[in-house]
């Protein structure tokens, strides 16, 4: 028997990457399985990405880079803040290149938490936010929401949750799982508490280009100075230009934040990707078609939002908001008397529908879908997963 260390033992595997992993085990065995588990676009990588990081690998751009990013890329990075998120000021050494999101994310944990510090987490949340947390030794402090209120928190919920020992705020607006987003009143109010009481912000807005309805995203760093003094903002290219495989991820922070996180990234992961990363910033540099494809793929994914939200609100038992951005639903499944992990674990076993059960998020009696799936997927998942509740009812 090893042993293992606290950190190893008290961190759980990912449940969405679990879902994901089982159902491309039965298709591999030949199962007909409708996935809903996937937390990644179903597109290629628009084709002159790909031919900037093949040719970047032709010029032999294959040794270290520095460990904060190439130059070029993290000045275009403050660039497009500047411009599309109306900061006032972004410098090149604030922007820090990582080997993907999930990694900014946990820099950023690093870099403001000690052992003993509680960081505020809204849910339902992404899985990793309180693993990541208790991984820098800090404690998850968790804001439960439902569904009657979009998934948002209240002023007053956060000031109910914060004591001298609370550190951080982690906001993600647009939402994984949720698809909800906050308004920039909703966001400056939940903002003004944070700055009232001395405590970072950690933004997550990977889905920020991921918008229906006319929604907008707002960053608060573009609020003020102050609040931009108090703000990580972790982005990246994973979700927007449909790189998950490619580990691209960004964080832009306060400038000595920033100088930390590019000391810790130099000791763990070295750099990101160097031809990578020259995909990437092709994707900047050439913004107007980036976005062009991007508006491509949003056709197609607002098609199957309202596709799955219209079937899933069709089913007796299951109740689902619309959400505004990202690319998931998260219905609620509490009248059929189980967990929605029973409830999970049964309609892939019996129906071969992949979903993720609400508990990986803190939201028993709720569960994920992504609809970055075709459009048939969606139609023979809703058939079976119709077929599977009518059963359990009768």
């Amino acid at each position: 028997m090893h042993k293992l260390s606290v950190w190893a033992k008290g961190v759980s595997p990912s449940p969405t990457l679990a879902v994901d992993a089982k159902a491309k085990a039965l298709k591999a065995a030949g199962e007909s399985v409708c996935g809903f588990g996937a937390g990644e676009p179903d597109f290629d990588t628009p084709e002159f990405i790909k031919l900037a990081a093949q040719q970047a690998l032709k010029e032999g751009k294959t040794k270290y880079a520095p460990a904060a990013g190439i130059p070029a890329l993290r000045s275009v990075i403050a660039d497009k803040y500047m411009r599309d998120n109306k900061f006032d000021s972004v410098e090149p050494a604030q922007v820090i290149v990582s080997p993907g999101g999930k990694f900014s994310c946990y820099l950023a944990i690093l870099s403001v938490i000690s052992p003993g510090d509680e960081v505020i987490i809204p849910a339902p949340y992404w899985v990793s936010y309180p693993e990541m947390v208790k991984l820098a030794g800090g404690s998850p402090k968790f804001i439960s929401t439902e569904m009657e209120v979009g998934f948002k928190i209240s002023p007053e919920q956060l000031k109910g949750a914060i004591n001298s020992k609370t550190r951080l705020l982690i906001l993600n607006s647009p939402s994984n799982p949720t698809g909800a987003i906050y308004t920039k009143e909703e966001m400056e109010a939940i903002v003004q508490v944070a700055i009232e009481h001395d405590i970072y912000i950690m933004s997550d807005e990977i889905y920020e280009y991921l918008l229906y309805d006319g929604a907008e995203h707002h960053s608060p760093a573009s609020f003020s100075k102050e609040v931009a003094d108090k703000t990580i903002i972790v982005g990246g290219f994973s979700k927007t230009f449909s790189m998950t495989g490619w580990r691209l991820g960004t964080l832009v922070a306060p400038l000595e934040i920033a100088k930390a996180v590019a000391s810790m990234q130099s000791q763990t992961s070295s750099n990101a990707t160097t031809f990578a990363q020259f995909g990437a910033l092709a994707a900047m540099e050439n913004w107007d078609q980036s976005m062009q494809a991007v508006k491509e793929m949003l056709i197609h994914f607002d098609r199957r939002r309202m596709h799955l939200l219209s079937g899933l609100n069709a089913i007796p038992g299951i109740e689902c908001n619309r959400a505004e951005g990202a690319f998931y639903l998260f219905p609620r499944i509490r009248n059929f008397g189980m967990s929605s992990m029973d409830f999970a674990d049964r309609l892939l076993d019996e129906k071969k529908v992949a979903v993720v059960p609400g508990e990986g998020f803190g939201a028993p009696g709720y569960m994920r879908l992504s609809y970055a799936t075709s459009d048939e997927t969606i139609q023979e998942g809703l058939k079976r997963l119709e077929e599977f509740c009518a059963n359990i009812t009768d």
